[in-house]
């Protein structure tokens, strides 16, 4: 008996279903792609670097020839060992919990999440490993079991061997099914593959989800929940292809950042416009920007208020206004500091101290601030602090979109020092620069406008420019969702005070 003969996916009625149980495997199933590699590729970047990228790509040969002409348990095995071999447990798990979920989400197979979606409840049943895919499957899609194949550990890192029964395939998916659930049978079993088939005929109907390369994936807005906050370096799923590429242009990437940084420091803001241009650099100025104020006691300089999409967002706001605009910042990296052409002023978290900082700057000149205090790389805006709308009338909103192709310029888990870098190493990012209108006067405090209305109206004017969505989500929420602390940094030993992950939630979201 083939799998094609069970009924297809779309033949299941969903009425009914809230009490019902289903069973689903998750490559080909829940998942539009049937192979797992680019997964895999991910975790093994994202916890040991290219070096181990280039590993897994070497031996990929190999572990094709094994699973099929082997067994797929022999070419499962030989994947997880390449992957995870001598790699720490923990960091394992942060990968999986804030790096896969956002990529996982972009390959969900929208019939298989139609039946999944609508049993009361839900179990995973896979081959890949649980470590790696649980926390996408529970805090995302809602599963209430995950059942997949474990991994051997050794003084909290993984030996690449897996634990008995070894890999979940065929009759294992099928004993593994029995185990959790005893004499109880699931109403519903999804698969895609003959090896599915042993589990799927302990359901009380199966259901098969037949491989369609242009089936579309579930869009954003349609997602179970929308992922705000996610990790990892790379902007494309590394397939075997995608892969190589990263890999040969990685050295060339990085003289092609060392370039434009030099560049950068040597010549005059004025021609950093046609800089970027030549050197690859798609940068691009919508809205007027305003000349600078002339100084007078009456008068404070501009304060900019931006969105926060990089670190490079004070740069491109002084190349598109072709003046220096020094700009303040909780917390920077030593080596950003070094190759920043802008002056950056260190905040100091304390209100009343920041006040007069800040007040101080203006007085000298223009000024750039981000009030939502990190970045934000999905089309989400955090909420903005109130604070720069109780120190100047003179604001001029900034909306910064920033679009990479290769590799994300931001991190709340790696080495901040390498932001601007992985920026610059990109073969064609792209920065626009939106100035709105200057403020108007029944819109500042000075005339009675309370800061957090002033603050909230800028984040929504932003926000609607540039067609995102506004949050109450702050700077802490993200780190402590991606980092398991609170974001901030101790000024003498530079060392990151952790705090135990609380439980996230984003019911905050969209006010």
């Amino acid at each position: 008996m083939g799998i094609t003969t069970f009924p297809t996916i779309e033949k299941c009625t969903l009425e009914g279903r809230e009490k019902d149980t289903v069973v689903a495997d998750l490559d080909g199933t829940l998942l539009r792609s049937r192979t797992s590699f680019a997964y895999f590729a991910l975790v093994a970047f994202d916890v040991c670097g290219v070096l181990r990228l280039m590993f897994l790509l070497l031996v990929s040969p190999l572990i094709g020839f094994l699973y099929y002409f082997i067994s797929e348990s022999a070419g499962i095995q030989g994947i997880i060992f390449a992957t995870f071999a001598g790699m720490k447990v923990s960091d394992t798990e942060s990968t999986a919990r804030v790096v896969l979920p956002k990529y996982y989400s972009e390959d969900l197979h929208p019939e298989s999440l139609r039946v999944f979606s609508s049993c009361g409840k839900r179990c995973v049943l896979t081959a890949n490993p649980r470590i790696m895919v649980e926390p996408f499957l529970k805090d995302y899609l809602g599963a209430d079991i995950v059942i997949g194949t474990e991994i051997e550990t050794y003084k909290g890192r993984a030996t690449g061997f897996v634990r008995s029964p070894g890999v979940l395939i065929g009759q294992k998916k099928a004993d593994a099914l029995r185990k959790t659930f005893g004499e109880s049978q699931p109403e519903i079993g999804l698969g895609d593959r003959d090896t599915d088939i042993p589990f799927m005929t302990l359901c009380k109907e199966g259901y098969f989800v037949p491989s369609k390369p242009k089936v579309k994936a579930l869009t954003a807005d349609k997602l179970p929940k929308p992922i705000i906050f996610h990790d990892g370096r790379l902007v494309q799923k590394p397939t075997p292809l995608m892969a190589l590429l990263i890999i040969l242009w990685i050295p060339f990437g990085f003289l092609l950042a060392c370039m434009r940084i030099s560049i950068g420091l040597l010549l005059p803001i004025s021609l950093h416009y046609y800089v970027c241009w030549l050197s690859g650099i798609r940068f691009i100025i919508k809205g007027v920007p305003p000349p600078p104020i002339k100084k007078s006691k009456d008068k404070t300089g501009i304060l900019f208020v931006c969105c926060h999409r990089t670190l490079l967002d004070p740069f491109f706001l002084s190349v598109a206004l072709g003046r220096h605009i020094p700009t303040v910042s909780y917390s920077l990296s030593r080596i950003s500091e070094i190759i920043s052409p802008i002056k950056t002023i260190r905040l100091t978290r304390d209100r009343a101290s920041d006040a007069s900082i800040i007040k101080k700057l203006l007085k000298e000149g223009d000024l750039a601030i981000c009030p939502e205090g990190t970045t934000c790389r999905e089309p989400f805006l955090l909420r903005f602090s109130s604070l720069f709308a109780e120190l100047t009338d003179e604001i001029v909103p900034v909306a910064l979109e920033s679009k990479t192709s290769m590799f994300h310029p931001t991190t709340a888990r790696g080495w901040k020092g390498m932001d601007s870098f992985y920026f610059f190493m990109d073969p064609s990012p792209i920065y626009k620069v939106t100035f709105l209108n200057k403020l108007s006067s029944e819109l500042i405090c000075k005339f009675g406008k309370p800061s957090h209305e002033v603050a909230n109206y800028i984040q929504r004017a932003i926000a609607t420019t540039l067609s995102y969505e506004c949050t109450n989500f702050t700077r802490k929420d993200k780190y402590r969702a991606l980092a398991g602390n609170d974001g901030t940094v101790a000024e003498k030993g530079r060392r990151i005070k952790a705090k135990k992950l609380a439980s996230y939630s984003y019911d905050k979201l969209v006010r």
